[in-house]
């Protein structure tokens, strides 16, 4: 399967993670793309797409009243001491950036009380069932776009600077206040000699004071900064942007590695014509011919690139490890317990379909008369007890669930 470029820190012998418990959050299903939502400022998500998505800001008062930070603040730090968990910690103390990453025990950390000082954990939504539920809410945008849910911490004064974003992303306020300022400049320069990218020269055109529940949406390239009024949590959700050359390379990597890119894919190189030479150094011009041939062969088709993307964009995040239950239940068990419980995707797990296939964890596995069930598994990421027990009477069907179940893919029971 393809393998994810480094833009993620991952401890590749983490065995289990071992965040906080949580229990299982409510399951908040997104809008349907013609109901308006206060999410999105009482807009449809179709009317907000059209006008706003990758095209200009959006400042949404009460996107979610009352809200509550996913995590306590004593939550996030606990969080942010896990060796599988990606934390930064950005301080401006006396005027200077600097920037160190994690783990951080809680003595590592500076106080509270002391200002201009931030905690940033990336893909919360991989170890909390809280996060990854507020997550879900922004489903209205297609799963293969949608990356993960980051959690800034910040004490008085706190911030990263001002600074820009390669992809979509929402601001949401999730406990105190935090100021942002905006501008759609062009001179996207960055300071020389940090730690992080921090613009040259920042030139604000709007500001605003988010309070808790408030949310504000920015496309990419959108310069903004952010500062913390007292203590704050804010949540990013934010979208994969995959680069022209990363999807290149990983394409050809793809139809490499399923011996797909040639004709012969394990013939060798052979010269039989090639001369002596004086200048053993010089790279030969029938070489280059020959290899421009072969790469000149390789062709592909429309489910090549589904195929490619459905297993690029499904696969977990390096760090990613699946805990499967520690006494799993038997077949039968399994199938008894979710006929009364149903059964859930697990938060880590990313399952994607096309019209032939579907793409579970980077996996391709093909449809098979599996397709209606998993297209609901799918697009809601649960099965009720009483959808399940409509199809416990496939044995083809509730093998590959307990297959699953026993890999930590999937949970026994509803959201709650």
């Amino acid at each position: 399967m393809p393998k994810r470029p480094t833009d993620h820190l991952a401890d590749a012998a983490s065995a289990r993670n071992s965040s906080p418990a949580s229990k299982p959050a409510p399951l908040l299903l997104p809008p349907s793309p013609a109901t308006p939502t206060p999410l999105l400022g009482n807009l449809t998500p179709s009317q907000f797409m059209r006008r706003y998505w990758q095209k200009k800001p959006l400042l949404i008062r009460q996107a979610i009243p009352n809200i509550e930070a996913p995590l306590s603040r004593d939550e996030f730090f606990e969080l942010a001491d896990q060796d599988e968990v990606e934390a930064r910690l950005i301080t401006h103390f006396r005027n200077k950036w600097q920037l160190e990453h994690g783990p951080f025990a809680p003595d590592e950390l500076p106080s509270v009380r002391q200002r201009a000082w931030t905690l940033l954990v990336q893909g919360v939504d991989l170890y909390d069932d809280r996060a990854r539920a507020l997550l879900d809410r922004f489903r209205f945008v297609p799963d293969a776009r949608l990356d993960d849910l980051m959690i800034s911490y910040a004490s008085d004064g706190g911030g990263v600077g001002p600074h820009f974003d390669s992809y979509d992303v929402f601001l949401l306020q999730v406990k105190g206040k935090r100021r942002w300022r905006i501008s759609a400049q062009k001179d996207l320069t960055l300071q020389a000699g940090l730690p992080l990218k921090v613009l040259q020269n920042f030139q604000p055109e709007e500001e605003w004071l988010l309070e808790p529940g408030d949310m504000l949406y920015l496309p990419p390239h959108i310069a903004h900064d952010g500062v913390a009024e007292g203590e704050c949590m804010t949540c990013s959700i934010g979208f994969r942007a995959p680069s022209t050359g990363e999807l290149s390379a990983q394409f050809l990597y793809h139809l490499a590695e399923r011996g797909e890119s040639a004709g012969d894919a394990g013939a060798l190189y052979r010269d039989p014509q090639q001369p002596a030479v004086e200048r053993p150094a010089e790279l030969p011009a029938a070489l280059v011919e020959r290899v421009g041939a072969i790469l000149a062969e390789i062709k592909w088709n429309e489910q090549d690139i589904a195929s490619f993307l459905g297993t690029y964009l499904s696969e977990p995040k390096p760090s990613v490890v699946f805990d499967p239950p520690q006494r799993p239940l038997n077949e039968a068990r399994f199938i008894s317990q979710a006929s009364k419980s149903g059964i859930r995707l697990d938060r880590k797990t990313n399952l994607l379909y096309n019209r032939r296939f579907f793409f579970l964890n980077g996996e391709e596995i093909s449809f098979a008369g599996t397709k209606k069930w998993l297209i609901d598994l799918a697009n809601h990421r649960c099965m009720s007890a009483k959808r399940f027990v409509t199809l416990s009477h496939d044995s083809s069907v509730t093998a590959r669930l307990h297959e699953w179940y026993r890999a930590g893919w999937i949970q026994v029971g509803e959201f709650a």
